[in-house]
């Protein structure tokens, strides 16, 4: 699962380095990097960055699944530990 994280986090690495407008976060989604024109919500105005931002949107949402199924599976892994030296 670590590995998977650490695949996922270079994608996002590489989607930000696609345009200056995404920024170098990480854990943040896009949904406030505004668009050139006056429909945010659809790829009308700016097709190319609202389909990296969507992009970039499903691979947070990957990246933080993967988080969450990492962190409780160790702590169920970690309890039942502490109940065996217990």
């Amino acid at each position: 699962m670590y590995l998977i994280f650490k695949y996922v986090l270079a994608w996002i690495s590489y989607v930000n380095s696609l345009d200056a407008r995404l920024g170098d976060s990480t854990w943040r989604w896009t949904y406030d990097y505004q668009v050139v024109g006056k429909r945010d919500y659809s790829d009308l105005d700016d097709k190319d960055f609202v389909r990296l931002r969507r992009k970039k949107n499903k691979l947070v949402t990957l990246m933080y699944s993967i988080f969450l199924i990492m962190f409780v599976s160790f702590m169920s892994w970690f309890s039942k530990f502490l109940i065996l030296i217990l």
